[in-house]
């Protein structure tokens, strides 16, 4: 799953080196049982007939009746369809002219809602159609570095971000929306780097460890470490009864894949140079990844470890931001810091490995060349490019900001996300190719009265 942090600060420090634990990085553990369980809370987000997100009823009836006298009184200021349900009413209303700083943008797993951690608290947006769902805005403190939400419920997973944190770097919050306040947290030695969520479990990502806990008690369940992994990377399947999880492995370019279902543990050397990002589809059988030289993007087969297909990104080298798999597997999106979101068809339904499929007669065999050919100098690096699986379809972006991608629930369309707070969804045409088209276009971060 895609997610961007802005990170500035250093490792938060220990305030008890001298503490003796069983496990090297874990503070302590504290949870109020009652409040969690196996199954999270039910959905009190979008009922089945409506792609909208319902606003949590509040716990007290005098924030009811405070939330429908300010609804009240924004009525004739506002359209419905410009209407944001605000679920706490000491929350402010957006009444400042200053913008919050953005520290962290992250999808939910269906892609149908992100959250947005600030320097004041965080927010949650619904994609198709866009619209802000609810904020929250601390009165002290309030920087919130990451926001990892569960689905479309009222659990999220929270860390301090920012200059002035909400809560401490080091611990992972978890916030329940329906009573305004968490029920639980997870404290560790050092700095969280990202947090995954599934419906039975918790995984939290250090520098070079990873933690995975039981949702229902926050009991500690496994222990991985790693190369030195500053962005926290982590990709988590989330279909039911296949939990497999993929991680940098301990070795540059080296991904780790544990199937936990079956008990399985997978390296695969992806590249020669270090891991810069990857994801996994829905179901956890593919994996998509790419480098810190950012021209290609890999494909592989997370029960064999097989290579599937090589796609290229472009010639020059680039940060890839994201990448992300259709519902389906059958398209892949890439951002990267050259401000182009490309789409690539993906054809690994198969899973026949890309090196031996048949190569069609009329192909030409560009690897191969004799010693006179004014080729053959540089064999194995023009050819390779030249016969390389592009894009089909692409947008353009403005260079200088960090984008997310992710497929939305209409067909053939894509949302993007920047840190400067810019909402795109456009579509492509799977058959044409070229340029996306524009659908629409947000700045999540200016008031809600401009949605």
């Amino acid at each position: 799953m895609a997610t961007l942090s802005a990170r500035s600060s250093s490792p938060w420090p220990n305030p008890n080196p001298n503490l003796s634990l069983p496990e090297d990085d874990v503070r302590s553990v504290s949870s109020e049982p009652s409040q969690i369980s196996s199954e999270p809370p039910p959905y009190s987000f979008a009922s089945s007939s409506s792609p909208l997100i319902e606003a949590i009823s509040s716990s007290s009836s005098q924030q009811q009746q405070q939330q429908q006298a300010a609804e009240d009184n924004d009525e004739n200021e506002e359209t419905s369809s410009n209407l944001i349900s605000n679920l706490n009413p000491n929350i402010q209303d957006n009444l400042q002219i200053e913008m919050p700083n953005l520290l962290h943008l992250s999808f939910n797993q269906d892609h149908g809602c992100f959250a947005a951690g600030t320097d004041q608290g965080f927010r949650i947006y619904n994609c198709d159609p866009f619209r802000e769902i609810f904020r929250r805005v601390f009165d002290q403190g309030g920087g919130i570095g990451i926001v990892e939400m569960l689905f479309r419920c009222n659990i999220l997973a929270l860390v301090g971000g920012g200059s002035d944190p909400q809560y401490p770097p080091n611990k992972v919050m978890i916030w329940d929306d329906n009573q305004n306040r968490c029920i639980g947290e997870l404290s560790f030695r050092s700095e969280v780097r990202a947090v995954r969520l599934r419906r039975d479990r918790i995984i939290v990502v250090l520098e070079q460890k990873i933690f995975v806990y039981n949702f229902s008690d926050l009991k500690l369940l496994h222990q991985i470490e790693t190369i030195a992994n500053p962005k926290g990377l982590c990709a988590v399947s989330q279909v039911s009864g296949s939990f497999v999880m993929v991680c940098p492995g301990l070795q540059k370019g080296q991904v780790r894949i544990e199937h936990y279902a079956s008990k399985r543990t997978k390296f695969v050397l992806a590249h020669d140079s270090r891991i810069q990002c990857f994801a996994l589809s829905q179901d956890g059988r593919l994996l998509a990844t790419a480098s810190t030289k950012g021209t290609l993007v890999r494909i592989y087969n997370t029960v064999e470890g097989t290579l599937l297909q090589e796609v290229r990104r472009g010639a020059d080298r680039a940060e890839i931001y994201s990448l992300a798999f259709s519902p389906t597997a059958q398209w892949l999106a890439v951002s990267s810091d050259k401000g182009t979101v490309h789409v690539f068809s993906l054809k690994v339904n198969s899973g026949v490995p890309e090196n031996d499929k048949p190569r069609s007669a009329s192909e030409p065999n560009l690897g191969a060349s004799s010693p006179s050919s004014s080729l053959s100098f540089i064999k194995g690096v023009l050819p390779k490019y030249f016969s390389s699986e592009w894009s089909v379809a692409q947008f353009r972006l403005h260079e200088g900001s960090q984008y997310i991608v992710a497929f939305g629930h209409q067909k053939n369309t894509v949302v993007i996300l920047g840190m400067d707070g810019s909402f795109f969804r456009c579509q492509f045409d799977p058959m044409t190719g070229g340029e996306m088209t524009q659908l629409e276009f947000y700045n999540f971060l200016q008031p809600k009265e401009t949605f």
